[in-house]
């Protein structure tokens, strides 16, 4: 883009006092924007030419914070964030079989686990955490919970415990799915 050249139209600019992008690895950029069009980046650039070469229906202003790719959880049982504080710290199998399993019995369903996964998406998010691997009962309702939320998600179904192995099943795949 020359000097001349009239600012390019965008959706979005976040303007961020540093941005850590996914390429190059191992950079951190000082004051630097991203200009994102139709839920994709097409700008990654020092905050004064983002300025003056772009012009964005809603700019967002962080001069103190970090812009860096959101993390990705790989392994949750996000319904169970109903459970935190049930028999902490005790040995796995004690834990499931004298504790965890008999209050599933008890409150399990549809309800619960979406009640569960809009906990855990809102603790992801604030976390950073924008993607993540689940795996637990019920898995129409938390994938149904995923899609309201705009949440991205990779669903498996819950598998049995048999001596030590589980028996995995795919079940949904929103993998790395746009917003």
């Amino acid at each position: 883009m020359t000097s001349h050249s009239a600012p390019i139209a965008c959706d979005l600019l976040i303007e961020a006092g540093w941005v850590i992008p996914v390429e190059p690895h191992g950079v951190v950029l000082s004051d630097h924007a991203v200009a994102v069009r139709d839920g994709e980046i097409i700008a990654l650039l020092p905050i004064d030419e983002a300025r003056s070469g772009y012009r964005a229906a809603e700019t967002i202003r962080r001069p103190h914070a970090v812009l860096m790719p959101g993390l990705v959880n790989a392994h949750a049982h996000n319904p169970m964030t109903l459970l935190r504080g049930v028999a902490d710290d005790l040995p796995l199998m004690r834990w499931l079989t004298e504790h965890i399993w008999p209050v599933e019995a008890a409150v399990l369903g549809p309800q619960f686990v979406a009640e569960g996964v809009e906990l855990a998406i809102a603790e992801m998010l604030r976390g950073g955490t924008t993607c993540c691997n689940d795996m637990y009962f019920f898995p129409d309702a938390s994938a149904a919970t995923y899609r309201r939320h705009g949440f991205r998600f990779y669903r498996r179904r819950c598998g049995s415990l048999i001596r030590g192995r589980c028996r995995w099943r795919p079940l949904y795949c929103h993998q790395w799915s746009r917003l």
